[in-house]
């Protein structure tokens, strides 16, 4: 891996450790704060609203800024806010503190990704964005299951303490490694508010957030769903999440190489194959081994969508690449409270456990259908404009 990518990287690990590691850590947080455990879950829920709100107005504010300059200013934000965080006195401190700390995150991912894609060669964008996003599949599989066990045993501000070291060396390594001078595109405030105008960006945001719920109106409710109707102890769900994190991993790197190779293709095929995979777990999430197996394929295809949605938004707002790229990771976290708010709004409604997948089925399908009209959309513009040329 290139010594620029690494560096992002690991930037990348740390801010998914931080957004994750609280899910791990709400039993330890509720009891030292006084809370119950629906209180300290809206940190989750603050933290994607963050994300979402934060992402556009920090990519707006950086706009002008040198690449290298943004990126160690949004690193500072994650810094100073995973220290807030583990010095907070109260609830409403710590939750002020996730907010703060998920402005950075969409930001650095958004311009994280346009960055990466300028180091390489054409025909290898997508996959040094998916190299970057590396960094947030290890949070899941390293990341998170380390920072719940320190936290547990040293209590969870621990874990943020480490978090913040963690940001140092990413900043540190952003420092020493980024080249000095990333060229950037000439742009304007006005130019990257008018790409939003342009009905294919919208409709990549479209697929990122129903791509997302797909995922997130079934993972959210994946320890019930392994304790409850799989049947396996709670040590035995922990190595099913570690499973289902390798398959992450695996995906974000195949997502890339197929993206360089044929980008909508590869994006259709993958949701293609999410639609089939949650219907087949809607089956085999009745016995372990076909569960674990279904749950790791579903995670190699989960996150092998990541790397041609931020490689499309890129190409689709070539004007205004970076607030298009920041928005898109905005997409995915309010895809990731409206798929968990849906599969809640189910079980409210009387829907077993065992339903669940069929509304990430729809999820899916929706994605899917979006993907092929703007592909199709493509498709014509591109006939057009060369009969105009002929």
């Amino acid at each position: 891996m290139p010594l620029p990518l690494l560096a992002l990287a690991i930037a990348a690990f740390g801010i998914g450790t931080t957004e994750f590691v609280i899910m791990g850590l709400l039993p330890n947080v509720a009891r030292d704060l006084g809370v119950s455990i629906p209180a300290a879950g809206m940190l989750v829920s603050g933290y994607a609203l963050g994300v979402t709100i934060g992402a556009p107005i920090l990519a707006i504010v950086t706009a002008k800024m040198p690449r290298k300059k943004a990126l160690m200013i949004l690193m500072a934000v994650f810094i100073v806010g995973n220290m807030l965080c583990a010095i907070a006195p109260g609830y409403w401190v710590l939750m002020a503190a996730r907010v703060a700390t998920a402005f950075c995150h969409g930001a650095f991912f958004g311009i994280g990704s346009v960055v990466a894609a300028d180091l390489v060669a054409p025909n290898r964008r997508a996959q040094a964005i998916a190299l970057m996003f590396t960094g947030l599949t290890l949070a899941n599989v390293l990341g998170v299951p380390l920072g719940t066990a320190l936290g547990q045993a040293a209590g969870w501000r621990a874990t943020f303490w480490v978090v913040t070291l963690i940001g140092l060396a990413a900043a540190g390594a952003l420092w020493v490694c980024l080249p000095k001078h990333i060229e950037m595109r000439e742009s304007s405030i006005l130019r990257e508010f008018r790409v939003l105008k342009n009905p294919q960006v919208l409709m990549v945001l479209g697929i990122s957030v129903l791509a997302s719920a797909s995922l997130f109106s079934v993972f959210t409710y994946i320890t019930p769903i392994l304790e409850d109707v799989t049947g396996l102890s709670p040590h035995a769900v922990t190595l099913v999440l570690l499973l289902f994190g390798l398959g992450l991993t695996v995906g974000s790197t195949l997502g890339g190489k197929l993206a360089d190779w044929k980008l909508l293709r590869s994006l259709l095929t993958f949701l293609v194959s999410i639609i089939v995979v949650q219907t087949i777990f809607a089956a085999t999430m009745h016995a372990a081994i076909p569960a674990m197996i279904t749950i790791f394929i579903w995670g190699v295809l989960a996150f092998g969508i990541v790397p041609p949605l931020q490689m499309l938004i890129v190409n689709r707002a070539s004007d205004a690449p970076n607030l298009a790229s920041t928005l898109n990771q905005g997409a995915f976290n309010l895809g990731n409270a409206t798929g968990a708010w849906l599969g809640g709004m189910a079980i409210g409604a009387g829907a077993s456990l065992s339903m669940l997948p069929w509304v990430g089925v729809v999820m899916a399908c929706g994605a899917f259908g979006l993907t092929l009209l703007s592909a199709t959309l493509d498709k014509r513009a591109r006939r057009m404009g060369v009969g105009q040329a002929v």
